[in-house]
This record gives C-alpha cells, structure tokens and sequence, in this order.
C-alpha cells in the first residue's frame, strides 16, 4: 500500500513538472513571436507606401464631351490624358468598338497623395470594406469633379470619376524589372486587411460593413 501511494505520488510530481515545464515553454515561443512580430512592424521594407493613382473619367462617347473631360483631367493633375477605347461594341449605348470613350491619368509622387486626399475628403474618410481589392488596391468614385476644388465653368459642364490606388512595399521591383527578374514571396505582398489597416491608420479612415 505504501510503495503504491509513494509511485502515484511520484507520478503526480513528474505530471506537474511536465506541465510547469510546457507551459514555461509555451510562453516563451509566445513572446518571441511577439518580439519578432515587432520587428516585423519597425523593418522599413515592411512599410506601404501609394506606387500609383489612375484617375479615370468615361463620358460613354466621343466627341466634345470626351475632349472637355480630358481638360478636366489635366486642368486637375497637370498631365497629359489617355484616352480609353472601347472594346467591343454595345448598341444600346450606341458604343462603337475602338472608339475612343474615356480618358484617364496616372499619377506618382507627392502629387499622387495630395490627390488622395482631396478625394478622401470629399467622401469624407468613409469607405466600404468592398472598396478594397485582395490584391491590396483600393477605388472609389466621385460625382462632381468641383468638389476637388476645381471653379465651376458652365461651358465645361460636371463630371464624375473613379480614382484607384495602387499599393505597395519596398521590393515589388524585383518582379518588374527585365533582368535577374524575381519572384515577390506571399508574405510581402499587400492582402485585403493590410490596405484597409494602412487605410484606417494614416488617414483615420472609417470602413463600412453594410
């Protein structure tokens, strides 16, 4: 009977110990991934940063009112527009294919987020969470070009557009570039939730679930 009690009390000595022992262990892998995470967070080539921003304005037909919206454009951005053609042909919209029916703008730089910007709060930091892309881009649309400050001019008349946001990390060139060209690894790319975090933290963005 005693050596019996002596085993089971052994026994639990050694089960508690194991325990202790896992669960120091466990702790410790937490706060290393905890360490490594920060890392993670303060490597500058972790950083998103906006590659490019193409603003795009279809009138749905050639004509004047195609050339007056690329004026728009480049009285907006100081560029040159490209204009867009159609693809196939929509007889209902009477839309011939290869005839020229938008005209769009791509910009890099300071200007690019002073852009932003503007058309951020014209929307008022509000966004809907299917505004975001899995690839980590973002769009949206305004109705009035005058609310990014450009004067009213009744000959012009108003025209709506789309801004899409092109985002990045430090690196994306490798797979661009013609030679030695290279693969981005997953981890590295920009998903879903890293946009709309970026979106949220820089600009105190607000994103709508309904």
């Amino acid at each position: 009977e005693k050596a019996g009690k002596t085993i089971t009390g052994r026994a639990d000595i050694i089960s508690g110990a194991r325990v202790d022992y896992f669960r120091d262990r466990l702790n410790d892998t937490m706060s290393d991934s905890h360490q490594v995470s920060e890392k993670k967070a303060k490597n500058p080539m972790r950083e998103i940063k906006v590659a490019k921003m193409i603003i795009n304005c279809c009138v749905g037909e050639s004509g004047d009112r195609l050339t007056k919206a690329a004026k728009v454009l480049e009285q907006l951005t100081g560029q040159t527009p490209v204009f867009s053609k159609a693809r196939y042909t929509v007889r209902t919209f009477s839309i011939r294919r290869n005839e020229k029916i938008a005209a769009h703008v791509t910009i890099r730089g300071d200007k690019a987020l002073q852009l932003l910007e503007s058309g951020l709060k014209v929307k008022e930091y509000e966004l809907h969470k299917d505004n975001f892309s899995q690839s980590g881009c973002f769009g949206f649309g305004i109705d009035e070009h005058i609310d990014l400050g450009i004067k009213y001019d009744p000959s012009t008349g108003i025209y709506g557009m789309d801004f899409y946001i092109v985002l990045e990390r430090p690196g994306k060139r490798v797979a661009r570039r013609k030679r030695a060209q290279g693969k981005v690894g997953t981890c590295h790319q920009v998903t879903k939730e890293d946009a709309m975090k970026w979106f949220q933290q820089k600009y105190d963005g607000i994103i709508l679930t309904k």
